[in-house]
């Protein structure tokens, strides 16, 4: 996964995005991928540039022209990667038990309701200074207890 936010950005690029999407169904040369488009050679060429440098697209010398295709098992291990990270189960032991919404989930081994509370520290815009600055009453009121709060505020 090491190389996945790099691709991502290249293809979060709409000209970008466009290009692969042009070049999953043909092998384009610069030119015509710039009529395509409507810009200029010299843009595509860049676009393309960093479409190769991050691995989603190859070229190929036909004469005197290059065309260029997707990487398809690239594309599959972007995909693959995002599946990966959407399946990683939520990690409860961390959330706040106060009220809110309540679902089902396994803390320290076993199974229990879990509230996932609006606590203040969590919500930057119901904080009266930095998110990093509660007051004592905030953590008192967010979580109960001081000294395991995640803003790290230590009572003096």
């Amino acid at each position: 996964m090491e190389y996945l936010p790099r691709r991502l950005k290249a293809l979060a690029d709409e000209t970008r995005f466009r290009i692969v999407n042009l070049l999953l169904t043909h092998d384009y040369c610069v030119g015509a991928l710039a009529r395509r488009l409507g810009i200029s050679e010299a843009a595509v060429s860049q676009h393309l540039q960093i479409l190769r440098k991050t691995g989603l697209i190859k070229g190929e010398k036909r004469g005197y022209w290059t065309h260029y295709s997707v990487e398809r098992d690239v594309l599959r291990q972007i995909a693959n990667d995002l599946q990966s990270m959407a399946a990683q189960p939520v990690q409860y032991e961390y959330v706040c038990r106060r009220e809110s919404t309540t679902r089902k989930g396994t803390v320290e081994g076993r199974e229990e309701a879990v509230c996932i509370c609006e606590c203040k520290c969590e919500r930057p815009e119901k904080l009266k200074g930095k998110p990093g600055e509660c007051s004592p009453e905030q953590i008192e009121e967010c979580h109960g207890d001081k000294k395991d709060h995640p803003c790290g505020h230590e009572e003096k």
